[in-house]
């Protein structure tokens, strides 16, 4: 299986792109996501790979960062959403959106994608708000748009807290994205545990 490429891309379409590695061209399909994060053509770009298998073919799909992997096959263990809409829905929110989508159980967010109606997107958002790993919701945005990062120690303990408190882990990563943002970086634990538990209160 594939997992990670890194080459030159060589041509650019709507929703794939063919990446030149080492003189052989890879057709990988995207999310228009990850498609505008990408350079110009004749320039290098690496992208984490989801390899799928079938009897007849193998496709490869392309994403910029590993939450909007997990995201993709997170997706398609709902019933009804293959991998072109899984692709169609992180295009249209983007990981970051569609995290916030989820743990919000906004299905008319998720429902504004092409091809998604409104009893698909409630279907979504319900299975997996409990799915989803704390470690896919963790983005940072920098001047260069969305980019996935660690959370810190203490992040992580106070999203292990509020899912032993009975939240979700949507919600718990949710809340203590959140908490983050109004606070210092020197905040510990308990002072992200506090300040989430007011944002899931809301």
């Amino acid at each position: 299986m594939i997992g990670k490429l890194k080459g030159i891309v060589d041509e650019l379409g709507e929703d794939w792109l063919i990446l030149d590695v080492g003189g052989v061209g890879y057709l990988v399909e995207c999310s228009s996501y990850t498609l505008r994060r990408l350079p110009a053509v004749g320039e290098a770009a690496a992208l984490l790979i989801h390899t799928h298998v079938r009897e007849q073919e193998i496709r490869l799909f392309g994403f910029s960062s590993e939450g909007e992997r997990d995201w993709f096959r997170l997706l398609q263990s709902v019933q009804g959403v293959g991998a072109r809409v899984a692709l169609a829905v992180i295009g249209t929110l983007g990981p970051q959106g569609f995290q916030s989508a989820v743990a919000t159980q906004d299905k008319k967010a998720v429902a504004q994608t092409s091809g998604v109606g409104p009893k698909l997107a409630q279907r979504i958002v319900v299975e997996l708000k409990d799915k989803a790993p704390a470690g896919a919701f963790a983005m940072a945005v920098s001047e260069g748009g969305a980019e996935e990062v660690k959370p810190t120690d203490a992040e992580a303990d106070a999203i292990s807290a509020l899912t032993n408190l009975g939240y979700a882990p949507a919600q718990a990563a949710e809340a203590v994205r959140k908490a983050r943002a109004k606070l210092d970086d020197e905040a510990g634990p308990e002072t992200l545990i506090r300040l989430g538990l007011k944002e899931l209160a809301r």
